[in-house]
């Protein structure tokens, strides 16, 4: 007979960079059900700012064990910032993990590549943690995406300086937007847990996929281009028009005092509706897409 005490789910949640687990493990007991297994394995505030390898064993292993110690629970994972990118690699690394995963939230988690981590390190060359964190990760993660009900969940307060709301969509994942959230507050703002709560009041399943538009098809095409990073959509107010196509769509460019160069594209509305930049060795990839993409819908 079961002991009174058996956990029924196991409870994944990771911590991110410049952390400990205090406020993950404190989220998680807020929002777990009752009999809930709580995981929030400390990687070392130190430890966050250099090799991601180590962190992602390390998540890895303590996933295992969990799995191991109860092979018949079911899991749900919440990670905020890095920890929600350590939890795509491990995730990528363990396909037969998938089926026991109740959902997946990711908080703030820079799965498009973060913005400063490119600028500090624009050409990839192993500055820290900024070579993994401006890596895009989007084609592993929405291969998890597509199968495990997924939320992702912002801030509006749009960046620390770290994380663009932009970095953090996904394609099947449900996404909410907070007000006057900023993403160091994601671990601890009441709004986060109740957002979770929420959703998993009820079963869930994975969007489908989005409908397919010149603007769906543009994002697509620019995000294929070689080092380019998710941008903050604010900055489309300093760009310049390059073409505007016949439904309304546009697309504008600009480039930093840094010399950095940006493309946006923006719907009828003047909205933008995606930002993107590449670092200089990247530029000239970037102006052949931009010219590709005019030139298809000139033909």
């Amino acid at each position: 007979m079961p002991s009174v005490n058996q956990p029924k789910l196991i409870i994944f949640s990771q911590h991110g960079m410049s952390d400990t687990n205090h406020a993950m493990k404190s989220l998680a007991h807020k929002v777990a059900p009752p009999h809930s297994h709580i995981v929030a394995p400390n990687l070392g505030f130190i430890q966050t700012h250099f090799e991601i390898a180590p962190l992602i064993q390390k998540v890895e292993r303590s996933a295992a064990q969990a799995f191991a110690q109860y092979p018949d629970l079911s899991a749900r994972i919440m990670a905020t910032s890095l920890g929600g990118v350590i939890w795509i690699e491990v995730l990528s690394r363990h396909r037969e993990w998938w089926s026991k995963i109740e959902s997946l939230v990711l908080l703030g988690s820079p799965i498009g590549g973060a913005d400063l981590a490119r600028i500090i390190d624009p050409f990839g060359w192993g500055i820290g943690m900024a070579k993994h964190l401006g890596k895009n990760r989007r084609p592993l993660a929405e291969q998890i995406t597509a199968v495990v009900p997924t939320l992702v969940v912002a801030g509006n307060i749009d960046s620390d300086g770290t994380v663009t709301t932009e970095s953090t969509k996904l394609k099947y994942a449900h996404f909410v937007c907070l007000n006057n959230v900023s993403h160091p507050a994601l671990r601890f703002d009441p709004a986060v847990a109740e957002t979770i709560q929420e959703f998993w009041a009820k079963p869930r399943e994975p969007l489908p996929a989005p409908e397919i538009t010149l603007i769906s098809e543009l994002i697509t095409h620019f995000r294929a281009v070689s080092g380019i990073t998710d941008a903050n959509s604010r900055d489309v107010r300093h760009a310049k028009t390059a073409f505007s196509f016949a439904d309304g769509t546009s697309l504008h460019t600009w480039k930093n005092i840094f010399g950095v160069d940006h493309i946006f594209i923006s719907n009828s509305d003047g909205e933008c509706q995606y930002a993107g930049f590449v670092g200089w060795v990247h530029s000239a990839g970037l102006k052949r897409a931009i010219g590709k993409a005019i030139e298809a819908q000139r033909v």
